[in-house]
This record gives C-alpha cells, sequence and structure tokens, in this order.
C-alpha cells in the first residue's frame, strides 16, 4: 500500500499517526493528488478553497513517518506564511520529543539571524518566506540537505530570478531524500511559462483538478459572478478625448521620424512594446532619431496611463496624477518628457477643465458604496473584499465608505512613497486578523491582497476594475466562496479599457485550463522509488544516479572558495547565486557603502548598464561613487550588461567624461562585464588574489597617494557634523590638523561659517575619552 498509515474507509476524517483525529475532512481528490505527489516532485494546481494546505498536510504526515527529516513550506508573504503555520499548528501532531512548540516554527526577516539558524536547526516543520531561507543558505547558516520535504506555494512565481528558482535548484541537489511539492490555483495560460516554471522546480508531473471534475464538484460552492456596467461620464470623456488627441500629434512626430506607429485607439501595452522595440533598434545604430522617439515613448506611457485611471478609477485619481506630472514637468529635475508634455497647450486645457471639477465624477466610488452598504444591511455579518490596483483608488474608498458610515481598512504592501505610507508585515497580519474577528466588515487591497489569504466568511469581492492577468483574475476571485457560497461583482465602464480587460482575462483563464490538459508528462526531478519495510510500512527514497554522486553534489556546495560580503540587496541578483555556486565563503549583511566587500581593502560598486545612466542622468553618480572612493584602499566599479551608450538620450562623449572622471579623478578602478555570471567571475577571481581575510574594514580608508592637503581635509572631514567645504574653512583659519583640534570653542566660533553645531562637534570628539 501506497499510504500506509491512512486509513481509506468511508470515514468522515482522516486518521494517521501525525495528523490530530476528527479534525481533517476525508476528501477522495486530496488524497488522491496527495499520494501521487509522494511519487515525485509534483505541482499541484486546485481551484481556490479546494484545500491545497489539506494536501501538503497529508504529504508532510506521511514524509515524515516515513522518512523523517524535515519539512520547509515557503510562501511569498508573511500573511500567507502565518495561515500555513497556524494551519498546520492546528491539525498536526508533533512528536512526543518536540511537545514544546519547538517542532513547528515560523520565521521571516523580522526574526534575527542567530534565532533563525537556531530556530531551523531545532525544528521539524519549518515555515518562512523564500528570500530569508535564501539568504541563510547563500551564508551557510544552514543548509537543506536534512529537509525531506520542500514545499513551495503560489509556485507561479517560480520564474526569472525568484528566489524559488535558486532554493528548489539547491534543494533537488543537495537534499539526502528530496521530494518537492509545488501548489498554485492560477499557474498562467502561458504553456512556456508553466513548462519553464517546472523545469525550474524540478516537477516530474503535474496534478491538476478543476471545478468541473467529478471528485471535486461536491465541495465547491457556488459562486455568483456579476458584471455591473457603468457609464463614463461627459467630463471624463471630454478628458480622455483631449488626451488621445496629445497621442495622436506624438504618434505623427514618431511616423515623421519613419516609425511605424498603430492608431492611438490601439495604443496598447503589447503596440507600445512593440514601438519600443524599433525605438532600441534606432539607439544601438547611435542614429539620433532613437534618442528623440525614446523620450516621446515616454509620454505616450505616461498618457496612456493617465486615460486608464480616467476610465476605469474616477476622476480624483485622474486628477491627482495630472498634478503631478505637471508639477515634475515644471521641476527642474524633471524629465524632458515630462516637460513636453506640461507645456502641451492641450495639457494645459485639460488641467483647466479639472480645476473645475467638484467631487468625484466617476459613478464607480458611490456605486461601490453602494453595494457594499445594501449587502452589510442584508447580511450584517458579512465580510466583503474590495480589490482596486492603485493605492490611490484604496485610500479614495476608503475615505468615500465613510460618508456611508461604514468602516474600511486598506491592505497594500509594505513600500512607503511620497505621502503615501505601506504597511508593514506585523500591520498586514493585525489587519487581516481584525478583519476576520469583525471588528470591521470592508477591507479595500491592492494585489497584495490576492494570493491565498484565507478568510472564511468573505462572502462578497468586488473588483473595482477588470484585470488582464489570469492569475490575478482567479486569485481575486478565489477570495470568498472557500466555505459557502459567495458573490463576485465586476464593475465595468462602458466602451473603455475595462471590457478589453474583461474579454482578454476570460479567455486566458480559458486557455490555462486548456494548457493544464495537454501539458505532458514530465520527466525532469529526482527520480522516486518505493519500497516496504517487514511492517509494511511504505518508504520513497529519491536518488541521483548513486549515493557517491549525491554526496559528491553535496560536497560541491559546503564553501571551499574565498570569503565575501555581500549587500542584503545584492541577494536578488543572480551574482550572490553564482558565487554562492562556484563555492564562495558568502556573508550576507548591510554594506553602508558599495554591493561587495573583499578582503580589507577592496569595495566593488556594481551597476548595470541601464541602472548607471539612470544614476549618471536622475540621481548624483559622482557623489555616490565618491563615498566609494572615500571608504576603500581599492575601490571598483563594475558595470553589468551591453549597451551602456544607448541607454539614455545622452552624447556617448559625456559618458566616457564622465567614466574618465569616476578612474582619473576619484581613483576608481572599472569593470565592464557582460552578465551576471561575468560579474560573479570578476568578483571570485579579485577574491581570490586578495586572500580569505576576515579583518574588519578599517575605519581610516585614506589613499596613500593623495596629497598632504588632501589628507588633512580628509581627517577634519571624518568629524561629526564636518564635510570637506567646512574642513578646508577649519584648515585655512587654525592653520594645520593640530590646531583644529587644539582650538577653543571661542576661536573656532569666530571663524566665518563655522556655528555652534560643528565647533561643538569637533570640541567633543577632540576631548571625548577612548573607550574599547
Amino acid at each position: 500500500m501506497i499510504w500506509a498509515y491512512l486509513l481509506l474507509k468511508k470515514m468522515k476524517h482522516i486518521t494517521h499517526p501525525l495528523i490530530k483525529p476528527g479534525v481533517l475532512e476525508e476528501r477522495a481528490y486530496q488524497l488522491s493528488v496527495a499520494m501521487r505527489a509522494l511519487e515525485g516532485n509534483t505541482m499541484v494546481v486546485l481551484p481556490t478553497g479546494l484545500g491545497k494546505t489539506a494536501v501538503a498536510l497529508l504529504v508532510a504526515a506521511s514524509r515524515i513517518r516515513n522518512m523523517g527529516g524535515k519539512m520547509v513550506m515557503l510562501a511569498p508573504t508573511k500573511p500567507l506564511v502565518e495561515q500555513h503555520y497556524r494551519f498546520f499548528s492546528e491539525f498536526f501532531i508533533e512528536p512526543e520529543n518536540e511537545k514544546d512548540g519547538s517542532g513547528i516554527v515560523m520565521f521571516t526577516g523580522e526574526t534575527k539571524t542567530a534565532e533563525r539558524s537556531e530556530l531551523f536547526t531545532a525544528a521539524r516543520l519549518i515555515f518562512a518566506t523564500p528570500q530569508v531561507v535564501k539568504n541563510d543558505c547563500l551564508t551557510g547558516r544552514y543548509d537543506l540537505r536534512d529537509v525531506s520535504l520542500f514545499i513551495v506555494d503560489e509556485c507561479h512565481r517560480a520564474v526569472g530570478n525568484y528566489s524559488y528558482v535558486f532554493l528548489s535548484g539547491l534543494y533537488n541537489r543537495t537534499a539526502h531524500h528530496p521530494l518537492l511539492l509545488a501548489m498554485t490555483a492560477s499557474p498562467g495560460s502561458n504553456q512556456e511559462k508553466l513548462l519553464e516554471v517546472c523545469e525550474n522546480l524540478g516537477i516530474a508531473h503535474v496534478e491538476s483538478r478543476t471545478d468541473e471534475d467529478a471528485d471535486v464538484r461536491p465541495y465547491i460552492h457556488e459562486r455568483d459572478l456579476k458584471y455591473v456596467d457603468v457609464i463614463l461620464p461627459d467630463e471624463l470623456q471630454e478628458a480622455v478625448d483631449l488626451l488621445n488627441q496629445i497621442i495622436n500629434h506624438r504618434l505623427e512626430q514618431l511616423s515623421l521620424l519613419n516609425f511605424s506607429v498603430p492608431k492611438s485607439n490601439r495604443l496598447s501595452m503589447k503596440a507600445l512594446n512593440g514601438l519600443n522595440v524599433q525605438i532600441q533598434m534606432r539607439i544601438k545604430k547611435r542614429d539620433p532619431s532613437g534618442y528623440t522617439a525614446a523620450s516621446i515613448h515616454a509620454e505616450l506611457m505616461k498618457i496612456r496611463h493617465a486615460i486608464t485611471l480616467a476610465e476605469s478609477q474616477g476622476s480624483e485619481v485622474f486628477k491627482g496624477y495630472l498634478f503631478r506630472l505637471s508639477a515634475e514637468g515644471v521641476s527642474s529635475a524633471g524629465t524632458k518628457a515630462s516637460q513636453r508634455l506640461a507645456a502641451d497647450p492641450l495639457f494645459q486645457m485639460l488641467l483647466e477643465h479639472c480645476d473645475e471639477w467638484q467631487g468625484e465624477l466617476h459613478p464607480k466610488p458611490e456605486l461601490c458604496a453602494k453595494i457594499v452598504k445594501n449587502q452589510l444591511t442584508e447580511y450584517p455579518e458579512s465580510r466583503i473584499i474590495v480589490f482596486a490596483t492603485y493605492r490611490d483608488t484604496v485610500q479614495l474608498l476608503v475615505d468615500h465608505l465613510k460618508c456611508y458610515d461604514i468602516e474600511a481598512r486598506r491592505f497594500v504592501g509594505q513600500a512607503s512613497k511620497d505621502a503615501e505610507k505601506g504597511l508593514s508585515q506585523k500591520q498586514q497580519l493585525e489587519t487581516l486578523q481584525a478583519f476576520r474577528e469583525g471588528t470591521f466588515k470592508v477591507l479595500i487591497a491592492t494585489s497584495v491582497g490576492e494570493e491565498g489569504l484565507d478568510v472564511p466568511s468573505t462572502d462578497m469581492v468586488i473588483f473595482y476594475e477588470a484585470v488582464s492577468s489570469e492569475i490575478r483574475s482567479i486569485q481575486r476571485k478565489g477570495r470568498t466562496g472557500r466555505h459557502g457560497s459567495g458573490t463576485i461583482i465586476v464593475l465595468i465602464t462602458k466602451g473603455t479599457s475595462d471590457e478589453t480587460l474583461r474579454y482578454v482575462s476570460h479567455q486566458r483563464e480559458k486557455s490555462m485550463k486548456k494548457s493544464l490538459q495537454m501539458l505532458p508528462s514530465l520527466s525532469a526531478g529526482t527520480d522516486t522509488s518505493r519500497t516496504a519495510d517487514t511492517n509494511g510500512q511504505t518508504h520513497f527514497n529519491a536518488s541521483d544516479s548513486s549515493s557517491e554522486g549525491a554526496q559528491a553534489s553535496i560536497a560541491a556546495f559546503i564553501p571551499t572558495g574565498p570569503y565575501i560580503v555581500a549587500d542584503d540587496r545584492e541577494t536578488s541578483s543572480k551574482v550572490v547565486e553564482i558565487l554562492h555556486t562556484l563555492g564562495a565563503d558568502l556573508e550576507v549583511s548591510r554594506l553602508e557603502t558599495g554591493d561587495y566587500q573583499i578582503g580589507t581593502r577592496i569595495l566593488v560598486e556594481r551597476k548595470t548598464t541601464r541602472d548607471f545612466m539612470d544614476t549618471f542622468v536622475d540621481r548624483d553618480i559622482f557623489g555616490q561613487l565618491q563615498a566609494l572612493a572615500d571608504a576603500a584602499v581599492r575601490p571598483v566599479l563594475i558595470i553589468e550588461g551591453e549597451n551602456l551608450y544607448g541607454q539614455r538620450n545622452m552624447h556617448p562623449n559625456a559618458i566616457r567624461g564622465a567614466l574618465s572622471s569616476i578612474a582619473l579623478d576619484m581613483g576608481i578602478s572599472i569593470f565592464f562585464t557582460g552578465d551576471a555570471e561575468e560579474t560573479a567571475g570578476m568578483l571570485w577571481v579579485m577574491a581570490n588574489r586578495e586572500g580569505s581575510e576576515r579583518g574588519t574594514f578599517s575605519p581610516h580608508r585614506h589613499k596613500t597617494y593623495r596629497s598632504v592637503t588632501e589628507q588633512q581635509e580628509y581627517i577634519i572631514s571624518a568629524f561629526p557634523s564636518v564635510g570637506p567645504k567646512h574642513a578646508r574653512l577649519l584648515l585655512e583659519a587654525c592653520g594645520s590638523v593640530e590646531g583644529v583640534i587644539c582650538a577653543d570653542e571661542e576661536t573656532l566660533l569666530e571663524i566665518p561659517g563655522i556655528g555652534p553645531v560643528i565647533a561643538g562637534a569637533v570640541i567633543d570628539m577632540a576631548k571625548k575619552g577612548y573607550k574599547k
């Protein structure tokens, strides 16, 4: 028997030594999927609300019972990690020697580093976000060799450089007995992407169920899907017409430059991307028209976004965006695209029209508030989630519902921008818990609320606008109908992109189901065999070609190379992953300056060609690199990528001048690499030359080739609150470093440009006793 401890009788609940009795309902499709998942690396695709976490529990119970070892379950957000942790804590029986709760642990980036290492070592079941596990594995705080089950939730994210890709590869290569379970409700409609996910995770086969499957249908709760049409007001339609006139003018300019352009009513993102391909080809050929076209393309992107806001979001959100564009256009720091747009007479006319508007013109906010009010009046205990794409809209709806005496709270991501504050992970968890408990009844969420969150009594979901992504659409719909019937309402502005997105999403959902049905049996991943012991217990033993091969694979990932410190913000790059694969002895920490520290002398700043040019044009590249030069005996700049001169509308000689200044005036060595692999190779060679010295970076990093004057200015500028300018003032007045240090406060205050703050800082630092 494959399932040694599960009694597959006609009973209401699952019986298993590691699952609490009488709590987990027996469902045939879950058992079938779980048994299949025990045979090899498996992707499980189940509609939202059908218990992917229950399948994970069944697989974990059998795997831990049969194979021992640990289970690691990853989820992309802390609220989702916390949800899985709560589920397993409720249903999983800890072994006798782990009754203190140490057997089931949860940690994220907020958990202290030392605590994570201890928790991982002691625990049987670990729940975490992928980035923190990646960082810990890169730095050797623990490894995955004893993990017998590795679970990846929302596995459709396993593309590109997402942490799932690195961790799954590392796990499949190094674990003694690897078995990977990947889970999602919405893998996407693109079969190539689906195959990429399977390859990245080492998936051997895919187990999927749909609402139509016979074994699933009894557990599907009715979900009433309604599309509500909204008419765009005349004022907003006139605004859209003006914006389309601006678009026509820009497309005419591009046409005169001999670019192939779409009609204004067909200016989709796909068309804009196609136009950008033409522009980049011109730029690569050093054609001046390419740089002009790139700036016009930036205008088109801004205008198209403005139209989207006017049609689908609301007049207040639309106005706010236009006024921000106007402010950017009159600012000296504004881009040429925003400056030209702000100076356009049609744009100025549009701003005048907007200034005359009173209150919210778009029907959507009022309609949304009425739908919520009616639902809560008829069903006072309802929980309602409203999804909106933009944070400005989220706040608009929160404020609008207040007019109806309805308390609603935001659920947005962590990032803060301008005056818009994000929610920390702790605040997100507190908000969700209060929503579950009924402290408030309406949650207004951006995309951060789409994935996986289980709020049992959510019986209505409102799409403030349609979305083109089938993944996002499925995830949004899945927030209701999980434990009972639910209603989904989608607000559609007639004659706008809302209608297009509704159609696109519907077609992609159909394509996704078709792709899953057509997906062939895959042969990737580990080979898994089954054996039975004398008690009839089934064991699943994964193997490479031989145990010797597995041990060699494991040994390859024990750090044997040179010591390199990487800034923690670099772990999202492939460079750190490649260094780890090469066997570098990595430390990940926050570096005050630079991206990589090698030995006690070398600091490396890594920039892609695009990032270098963006920093050059829009930010202070010289200030950033001067800090690098001041912080290291051997500062290094690595510029990674191709086509440096084609990234921005900048004359090549200006770029050459900047590179010359960086190398000759600042003394920074510049290396060019083609990609992340070349960059990692360069860092590896540098670190090997420097040796594996782990000494502390010297706090006094002046360069021996500096003149005496430069060294004196450097010493004084290192005092608190004293920069290069004030250092020169102090040295000119006092004559020497000794004169500055020995001067009393009265003398210092007599120096023009030196105030009490700087004088006090110099006196305090010069006289303060040294404490080791």
